[in-house]
Order: C-alpha cells, then sequence, then structure tokens
C-alpha cells in the first residue's frame, strides 16, 4: 500500500496540471499559409515507341511485329545509357459490316527512359525508322527533384515564420505555433505527343528538355499571446 501511494498522488497531481493547462485562457488563434517555389532541370526523360500491324494470319501478324521489336531492342543496345524495357503487347481482331473477323491487329510498346537525353533523342530518331513514338515527356530525376524540394520546404518554413513575426509584430503581441502542415506541388513538362514519323528517321528527335517549377506551400495555426 505504501509503494502505491506515491504513484497514486503522481498520477493525480498530473491530472491536475492537465486540468489547469485546459482552463487557462487560449489566445488568438490565425490561420496562415506561405508558399516558395524553385526551379529545377527536367534532366529525366521518358518516351514511349511501338510497332502496330494488321495481317489476316495472326502467326503472321506476330512475327512481323516481334521482328520489329526485336530489332529495335538490338540496336538499343548501342545506347547504354537508355533503360528500354517491354511495356505490354495486345492483339485483337477486325471485324467486317457482317460481324465476321477479317483480320488481326497487333501492337507491341516499349519504355524508354534516361538521364543522357541527347542518347534517348538519338535513339529515338533511328526507332523511328519502323517505329512509331507514342509520346516524350521531361521531368527532374528523383534526386534532383527531392534536392530542390529540400530548399524550397526551407524558404517556405522561412517565409511562414516572417508572415507570422509580421502578424504578430502588428498587433504588438508575441505568438507560438500550434499546427503545421507541409504540402508540395511536383512539376514536369508535359509530354510531347507524336501522331506521325519523322521523314529523316536517322536524325536525332528535336527537343528540348526545359526546366520545372516545384513548389511548397506552409501552411498552420499560430496562438498570438
Amino acid at each position: 500500500m505504501r509503494t502505491l501511494l506515491p504513484i497514486l498522488f503522481l498520477v493525480l497531481a498530473s491530472g491536475a496540471t492537465q486540468a489547469a493547462e485546459a482552463a487557462k485562457p487560449q489566445g488568438t488563434l490565425i490561420e496562415l499559409s506561405a508558399e516558395a517555389s524553385r526551379t529545377a532541370p527536367n534532366d529525366l526523360a521518358r518516351a514511349s515507341a511501338f510497332s502496330e500491324a494488321s495481317d489476316a494470319n495472326p502467326r503472321d501478324l506476330a512475327k512481323k511485329v516481334n521482328g520489329v521489336i526485336a530489332q529495335a531492342l538490338a540496336g538499343a543496345r548501342a545506347y547504354p545509357t537508355v533503360k528500354v524495357q517491354s511495356a505490354g503487347t495486345h492483339t485483337w481482331p477486325n471485324y467486317d459490316k457482317a460481324g465476321r473477323i477479317t483480320g488481326w491487329r497487333m501492337r507491341s510498346n516499349l519504355q524508354l527512359e534516361s538521364r543522357d537525353i541527347t542518347a534517348l533523342t538519338e535513339l529515338l530518331g533511328q526507332l523511328q525508322g519502323s517505329m512509331g513514338v507514342g509520346q516524350v515527356a521531361f521531368m527532374p530525376s528523383p534526386e534532383t527533384h527531392h534536392k530542390v524540394e529540400d530548399a524550397v520546404i526551407v524558404d517556405a518554413l522561412a517565409a511562414f515564420e516572417a508572415r507570422a513575426k509580421l502578424v504578430a509584430g502588428s498587433l504588438h503581441k508575441s505568438w507560438k505555433l500550434k499546427t503545421m502542415n507541409i504540402g508540395n506541388a511536383g512539376g514536369g513538362r508535359p509530354p510531347i505527343a507524336f501522331q506521325a514519323r519523322v521523314a529523316m528517321a536517322s536524325d536525332a528527335l528535336p527537343v528540348e528538355a526545359g526546366e520545372s517549377q516545384i513548389s511548397v506551400t506552409v501552411s498552420g495555426q499560430i496562438e498570438l499571446e
């Protein structure tokens, strides 16, 4: 029983402290937000290329499309800095007006990715001799994005603190932080779509990677005292 008495005393004291804090008058609460942004180089490119054909014989069709894909994969080995992988193959029937199957159509896709944008565009130029290009998209690489985003977070926090000091100072009050949320909005250049093959298929695809805007918003609640 003697052992339990100090513990009981501590529990009661803690409850009394919490009750006193709850009864303490609360200062004025103000919602604030601040935003910061920086540009990041689009040092990563992703593209898709495809082979599509029709034939009355599904076996001949598969041989034709698979041959183009095999040739493309073999040619891609000359560009070790470009990651190339299969991205799905689909086959579907063609019908006449009476609903009868008249042949087959097949499409096989490749996905390309590289930080060596020059090499990727040169490879795309080669592939366009026998394949179509679906789209090309540019964005910051994960490492670049995280590095720039970390710097933007610091900027946004500083902007939030400056705004809190401005509000509190204008009202001749001190302040303390109650809650805070940090949100980000990534950026990337919209994909460039290609509907036809370029006439000079051996040339590198003409593109400009550009930059992306990386923004961070800090919102929260401060208490004026």
